[in-house]
């Protein structure tokens, strides 16, 4: 069943190695990712607990694509950098989250966008899981100095550059909002390319008490 994108969504486009917004689109880009060496603190004061709405920052550690993705497919992120609630680390930079492809949609020869939504559901720290629901709000790739030189000399027709650096990469992050329920979309008749290591931000859409 093909996704429709509501209108505040931004489409993603994976080509040449960078991710591109839509020109057409004037949504305002979010916060850059943290770097690597500055901690994200929780957004609340109950002791153990993260928060719905709360956002963390993963890496993926699969190639995924809308060409040959299948619905339930299973892949695995780490969190980038610590998640803390003061002085004490809830969830250690690392820390393995597990996500699920919930729908996808290829790409059609001439005018069909491919798309992609994706879902998390569980949180591993040490030996400990969590059952969590999370959905992708931004997307971010960094393709090194060189890339950075080539994005921003195209200027405006790619979209915004959101800058800092995550957990080593080099370069310019180029940030994109994701579409309602989690939906990733490419730009008309490609398919959406999330190559390993992409960073996705996700938002915590239940509370998760971590013990």
């Amino acid at each position: 069943m093909t996704l429709r994108l509501g209108t505040a969504a931004l489409a993603l486009a994976f080509a040449g190695g960078c991710a591109a917004l839509d020109p057409n689109d004037t949504t305002p880009s979010s916060t850059p990712p943290p770097a690597s060496n500055q901690p994200t603190q929780v957004a609340t004061s109950e002791r153990g607990v993260i928060p719905v709405g709360q956002e963390l920052d993963v890496r993926l550690q699969n190639r995924l694509t809308s060409e040959t993705a299948e619905v339930e497919q299973r892949f695995e992120a780490t969190t980038v950098v610590d998640l803390m609630q003061g002085s004490t680390v809830l969830v250690p930079a690392g820390s393995t989250v597990r996500g699920v492809v919930s729908d996808v949609e290829a790409a059609g020869r001439v005018d069909r966008a491919g798309e992609l939504a994706l879902t998390f559901d569980r949180l591993t720290i040490g030996n400990r899981n969590y059952e969590i629901k999370a959905m992708p709000t931004q997307a971010f790739e960094s393709g090194g100095i060189r890339d950075e030189a080539r994005t921003v000399g195209a200027g405006g027709a790619v979209g915004a550059i959101v800058g800092g650096i995550i957990g080593g990469l080099q370069g310019a992050l180029i940030g994109a909002a994701v579409g309602a329920g989690g939906v990733i979309a490419a730009t008309e008749g490609s398919d959406v390319v999330l190559p390993a290591g992409t960073v996705i931000r996700m938002r915590m859409d239940a509370p998760v008490e971590i013990r």
